[in-house]
């Protein structure tokens, strides 16, 4: 059942799209092999589905943030919420660690992923230890494979110049954020 409605919230969301619905497409369409490649490992991570939809998009948005992808930010936003993820964790985000609207889960979902995102990766076999108290090996890789991929989409569209969609336009959207030391 989360795969269906994983594809739901991203079909929704690309719905949504307002302007710029080509950007990425038009720059991989150039390299076939590279379309292709990004459609499979994007299915294959909505089919991944032990960890909860929720913390998975929390990670990515902190991720998103942090790499201050704004398109990133505009279709992690709306796909978020439509995981039920909230508003005020959307906005949060900047904020995580002393804001109330996060469980000690989700907090620490957020800090692995700043964590990950840091050049270098720092304080990765503490947060580690303390997920694994939450989460089986399984939703662990899951995660952070959602985060490294996050960051590779992210830089990848920062790269080619992918401009927000609007797909968030009306709802909360997460910001960008400062980078980490």
């Amino acid at each position: 059942m989360r795969t269906v409605l994983r594809i739901r919230s991203h079909l929704g969301a690309f719905r949504r799209a307002r302007r710029n619905r080509t950007d990425l497409v038009g720059w991989l369409g150039r390299r076939p092999q590279l379309l292709v490649s990004t459609a499979v490992y994007e299915t294959m991570s909505i089919f991944a589905n032990r960890l909860d939809p929720h913390l998975k998009d929390l990670a990515e948005l902190k991720t998103a943030g942090l790499v201050n992808c704004e398109f990133c930010l505009d279709i992690g936003s709306a796909i978020a919420q439509s995981a039920g993820v909230t508003e005020r964790q959307i906005t949060d985000l900047p904020r995580y660690r002393t804001s109330d609207a996060y469980t000690e889960l989700e907090k620490l979902v957020i800090s692995y992923a700043e964590a990950v995102t840091a050049t270098p990766a720092i304080e990765l076999g503490e947060l580690r230890d303390q997920l694994l108290t939450h989460l089986t090996k399984a939703q662990l890789a899951e995660l952070a494979a959602a985060i490294a991929w996050e960051n590779q989409r992210a830089r990848l569209n920062q790269a080619l110049g992918v401009r927000p969609t609007g797909m968030s336009e009306g709802m909360a959207c997460a910001i960008p954020e400062s980078r980490m030391g």
